[in-house]
C-alpha cells in the first residue's frame, strides 16, 4: 500500500494476491473479487467467474472497497467518500497458490487530510453476515451473497436467524442441518398435501383425459378444449397442484445460495465429511477425462451420489400419483442425474440438506397418502359434475381467459389457412 502527497488528492493503491486457503481451487476462485459501493450506484463488484482481466473506473464519489474470497474480506472504509478510483483482478494461468491478483486504487480527498475530517477504517475478517450487517458501511453485508431480491430475504429473515439460533447450543452442523430440513417441511406441509390432493384429482381423471386425447388424435386444439370443459365440470383448477410447488421453489433457491456461502460450515465435519463446506471426496483420480472432469470433477462426493439416488426414489413415489406419461417422465428421472454432475463439486452440507430434504418429502408423501381415499375424491368429482350438470356451472376468472386465448388461437389458425 502506499501514499504519495503532491498537494493533491492522496492516491492509496493497494494490491494483493488472493491466497488458496480453501480446498476447492475453482470454487474458491470464482468466488474472489473486488467489491465496492459507490455513492449512485451503490454496492457492485467485478466478475467473479471470469478468468479474463477484469476492471472498472469509478468516476463518482466511493464509500468502500474490499477484496472479497469466499470466506473472507479485507475492506478499505471511508467514513465520508473516496473521491474516485479504479479496480482491477485477474488471474495467473497456472498458479495454483492464489486465486487472483486483485487490485483499487481509491482517490483521498486532499481537503478531507489537511482539514483531519479524513477518516478511515479498515476491516480484515470472515464473511459472517450478521457480524458484516453491524460494519458502519452501507450494504457491506453484501460481501455475503445470499441470492436474488426474494431469496436474499429468506435467507436473512428465515434461514440466517434459524441456523444461528440453533448454533447457540447444538455444536453439529450436520444435526442442524437436519434440523433445519424439519422444520422447513413442516412449516411447508400444507403446501405439500395440497399439492398431492391435486394429483389425486388428476390420476382419478386420467382415464378420461386419455380417451379424450385417443379420440380427437393430433388435433391439439380439440384435446385442450375438451380437457378444460372436463375440468370445469368437475370443478379442478390444473394449475392448483403446480402453485403449491411453484412456492416452495424459492426455499430450495435459498438453500441453494445459503450453503456455499456459509462460514458456519467452513471446517466443519460430520460422518465421513470433513469440511461441510466442500465437497466430500471419498476417492478422487489424477487422470484427466475429456468431458467428464470438467463437468463432474476427478472426484466421487458421496453426499451428492446418494442425494441422486434419493431425488430418483422420490421422482418415482411422486410419479405413482402424477399423470404424466411419454417423454416428460422420462426426462423426470434424467434431470436428478444431470444435477448429479452439477452438483459434485458443491458444498457437502448443500447436498446434505438436499437429501434429508428428499427422505423426509418421500415420508410425507407415503403419510399423505395412508389418509387420502381416492374414491372419495371421485365421489367429490362426481358431485361437482352432477352439480355443474344441473346450474350450468360458472366459469372462474380463469377459465374464461384460457377459452378466450384458445378462441383467439382458433382464429388465427383459420386466417392462415385462408
Amino acid at each position: 500500500m502506499t501514499g504519495i502527497l503532491l498537494n493533491q488528492p492522496v492516491v492509496f493503491d493497494w494490491k494483493a494476491e488472493a491466497p488458496k486457503v480453501e480446498y476447492d481451487l475453482k470454487q474458491s476462485r470464482i468466488t474472489t473479487s473486488v467489491n465496492y459501493y459507490t455513492v449512485k450506484e451503490g454496492f457492485d463488484h467485478l466478475k467473479e467467474t471470469s478468468d479474463d482481466p477484469e476492471s472498472a473506473t469509478l468516476s463518482e464519489p466511493i464509500k468502500w472497497v474490499t477484496m472479497k474470497q469466499k470466506f473472507f474480506n479485507a475492506g478499505f472504509i471511508a467514513e465520508n467518500e473516496f473521491s474516485n478510483g479504479t479496480v482491477k483482478s485477474y488471474v495467473k494461468q497456472g498458479d495454483t497458490t492464489s486465486l487472483k491478483h486483485l487490485e483499487a486504487s481509491v482517490s483521498l480527498p486532499y481537503n478531507d487530510l489537511t482539514s483531519g475530517n479524513g477518516k478511515y477504517k479498515f476491516y480484515f475478517g470472515p464473511n459472517h453476515y450478521q457480524t458484516l450487517r453491524d460494519i458502519p458501511a452501507p450494504d457491506y453485508d453484501k460481501n455475503v451473497y445470499l441470492g436474488w431480491p426474494v431469496i436474499n430475504l429468506i435467507n436473512r429473515f428465515i434461514v440466517i436467524p434459524v441456523f444461528n439460533f440453533f448454533e447457540t447450543f447444538i455444536g453439529n452442523y450436520g444435526v442442524i442441518i437436519i434440523i433445519l430440513v424439519f422444520l422447513l417441511k413442516a412449516i411447508l406441509f400444507p403446501l405439500s398435501y395440497k399439492s398431492y390432493i391435486s394429483m389425486a384429482k388428476m390420476k382419478v381423471l386420467k382415464p378420461e383425459i386419455d380417451e379424450i386425447k385417443e379420440r380427437n388424435g393430433d388435433d391439439m386444439q380439440k384435446v385442450q378444449a375438451e380437457q378444460m370443459q372436463l375440468y370445469q365440470k368437475v370443478g379442478i383448477n390444473p394449475l392448483s397442484g403446480c402453485i403449491p410447488v411453484l412456492l416452495q421453489t424459492p426455499i430450495l433457491l435459498a438453500m441453494f445460495n445459503f450453503f456455499p456461502n456459509s462460514i458456519e460450515l467452513r471446517q466443519e465435519p460430520f460422518l465421513w465429511a470433513n469440511d461441510l463446506s466442500t465437497y466430500d471426496s471419498i476417492f478422487s483420480w489424477n487422470t484427466h477425462i475429456w468431458g467428464l472432469s470438467d463437468t463432474y470433477g476427478n472426484h466421487f462426493s458421496l453426499f451428492t451420489f446418494l442425494m441422486t439416488l434419493s431425488t430418483l426414489l422420490l421422482t418415482w413415489v411422486n410419479n405413482q400419483v402424477s399423470t404424466v406419461t411419454g417423454p416428460m417422465k422420462s426426462v423426470s428421472y434424467i434431470m436428478p442425474v444431470v444435477f448429479m454432475f452439477v452438483l459434485n463439486s458443491f458444498p457437502a452440507g448443500l447436498s446434505f440438506y438436499y437429501l434429508v430434504s428428499n427422505l423426509v418429502s418421500i415420508g410425507q408423501q407415503y403419510v399423505i397418502k395412508s389418509f387420502v381415499d381416492e374414491d372419495k375424491i371421485r365421489a367429490v368429482l362426481d358431485e361437482n359434475r352432477k352439480k355443474f350438470a344441473t346450474t350450468g356451472g360458472k366459469k372462474s376468472k380463469w377459465m374464461q381467459r384460457v377459452e378466450e386465448a384458445m378462441k383467439a388461437r382458433e382464429e388465427e389458425v383459420k386466417k392462415k389457412k385462408k
